[in-house]
């Protein structure tokens, strides 16, 4: 959420780069000022009535000392018009201060300066790519049938159990699936990452505050009775355990890692592109969050990239990173950096993880602050997070790439994990 300071202070500048994810905030920016202005004139007089009210209370406690009753009584009652005034002033408060919170909750995150200007995916910068393409056969098989020929992951299973999206993992699928999760824990504990279990299903507040709510919530699963969300990803439980605390400048940066199963409505997906493990309802990931100063949070996004960079590395898997443009950008990321793998069957590639810098646009909502010792005044941490990594796109591009004659090899890196070499 960007602060009102901001908006009043710099109103051109925002419209202007706002404009690079294709958002047009005048309107809405007008609205906010225009609401500004108006809660800023109550409370001014507010204050003044406030003051006034304080300054006759005095005077009372004096005229009476001085045994003056008639004239503190004509006091006393100017007090209960002052009250009676402040009061419906109070009241018109609450409303303006509402319909203003709407309103800046409307505007996006402002992108960094380096984020190119684009309508959508063919816009992103490819900032470096790394690995060998593999050479697979013209009866190279996709992931999809690749699973039915080993029975690793049952889809039908799944749609029995649940519904379509859902899969069900099974004998070495289900190893593998595990053994990438401990993996990715074990890598992110040796980089220094704290890991953290949290719980799978969050409220309103939590929505909110990493900016789910109100932007996404017809792509999550609502348990309406209670109020709860299940988790898109880790990000919104783990970013929250910092709502409303204020930490010390010497805590920074925190580092925490996180596996949950991730849960999608994903509306509207269809097609080709979404066909086996590409899309699914429900997924596993490991997460990685940061909480940043203010100072340093861009080295931080850059040591994030190099970590899942790292990832991908390890497990033998082409990839490129791109840095993505203005329009095809999250509502509330500054700069984002998403990493692509290449798909051997399916001949394209299939994104894997998104690395973010939301600046202070979380923490603002968050209330997650911080100060340095002696300091009286707070100031906003940065937020970013990135996934290390999304399971079923990575698990697609491993079974494609490594598949043989004799079965599917397993990454090296995984043989420890799996206890197994190959999948057959």
């Amino acid at each position: 959420m960007l602060a009102i300071n901001l908006i009043r202070e710099k109103k051109d500048f925002i419209i202007e780069r706002l404009r690079v994810k294709n958002f047009d905030a005048s309107e809405t920016i007008e609205k906010i000022l225009a609401l500004d202005t108006s809660r800023r004139e109550i409370q001014v007089k507010t204050d003044s009535l406030q003051a006034e009210m304080n300054r006759i209370s005095k005077e009372i406690g004096t005229l009476m000392k001085a045994g003056n009753k008639e004239e503190a009584e004509v006091a006393r009652q100017k007090t209960f018009a002052l009250k009676e005034e402040i009061k419906i002033l109070s009241e018109k408060i609450g409303p303006i201060d509402n319909d203003l919170k709407t309103e800046i909750v409307r505007l996006p995150n402002l992108p960094h300066e380096s984020v190119p200007a684009g309508h959508g995916a063919d816009d992103n910068e490819i900032v470096r790519s790394g690995g060998v393409l593999p050479v697979v056969t013209d009866t190279a098989l996709p992931h999809w049938d690749l699973i039915k020929k080993y029975d690793i992951i049952d889809f039908e299973l799944g749609i029995k159990l649940t519904g379509a999206g859902f899969p069900v993992y099974k004998g070495k699928g289900a190893k593998l699936q595990r053994a990438l999760i401990t993996f990715f824990l074990d890598q992110g504990e040796k980089a220094g990452y704290d890991e953290v279990y949290p719980p799978i299903m969050v409220n309103e507040d939590s929505g909110f505050g990493t900016g789910q709510l109100p932007d996404k919530e017809g792509q999550m699963y609502h348990a309406t009775l209670d109020n709860f969300y299940l988790v898109p990803t880790a990000e919104v439980p783990v970013t929250n355990i910092y709502r409303d605390v204020i930490l010390s400048a010497d805590q920074l940066p925190i580092k925490n890692i996180a596996y949950t199963p991730c849960f999608r409505r994903e509306a509207g997906s269809w097609g080709a592109h979404v066909r086996g493990l590409n899309r699914l309802h429900q997924f596993d990931k490991v997460e990685i969050v940061r909480i940043a100063h203010p100072d340093h949070s861009y080295e931080s996004l850059d040591e994030m990239v190099s970590h899942v960079e790292g990832l991908i590395v390890s497990l033998g898997l082409p990839y490129r990173i791109l840095r993505l443009c203005g329009g095809d950008m999250s509502f509330t990321s500054a700069l984002t950096y998403d990493f692509e793998v290449w798909s051997a069957a399916q001949k394209r590639w299939l994104e894997v993880s998104s690395v973010s810098n939301f600046e202070s646009f979380q923490a603002n909502r968050l209330k997650c602050r911080f100060k340095d010792k002696g300091d009286k005044q707070t100031t906003l941490v940065h937020t970013l997070n990135g996934s290390a990594l999304a399971l079923p796109r990575i698990v697609a591009a491993i079974l494609e790439n490594n598949q043989t004659e004799e079965g599917i090899r397993v990454p090296k890196v995984l043989v420890p994990y799996t206890g197994f070499e190959i999948i057959n």
